[in-house]
């Protein structure tokens, strides 16, 4: 059975650092495209960032770009978004989502009516930061 299983969300104050895990089972990371999204209350879905199985390098939406990095262990079928510096703009439910289509970057993208209804999500992590 394919599943996703995020942890590490908390509450912490703006600057603060964070580090949330995905592990997956069912399969291994080299089998999919899987990537970290977040939803804020009031807005939709959208990508924060992903490791591409072709080159091997991460790729960020801007606003995270210098403060999130995204890293793998492969060994333990996980994924990590290692946050630094968080924003009150950075409070939402942090899932990661994995796919058979919709490589890295273009995952992280646009979230697609597509890959919301058909990729493999995780319940969530939820971080809140105050100002």
């Amino acid at each position: 059975q394919v599943r996703l299983v995020e942890s590490g969300g908390a509450l912490v104050e703006s600057g603060a650092s964070l580090r949330l895990s995905c592990k997956a089972s069912g399969f291994t990371l080299a089998e999919r495209n899987i990537g970290w999204f977040r939803e804020a209350p009031g807005k939709k879905r959208e990508g924060v960032g992903c490791i591409s199985r072709s080159d091997g390098k991460a790729y960020y939406e801007d606003s995270v770009k210098g403060r999130f990095t995204v890293s793998s262990d492969v060994a333990d079928n996980t994924l990590y978004l290692q946050m630094d510096n968080l924003e009150p703009d950075d409070t939402a439910v942090y899932y990661c989502g994995a796919t058979t289509f919709a490589p890295c970057p273009s995952n992280i993208v646009v979230v697609t009516p597509t890959l919301l209804n058909a990729a493999t999500w995780g319940p969530g992590t939820r971080v809140t930061v105050s100002s």
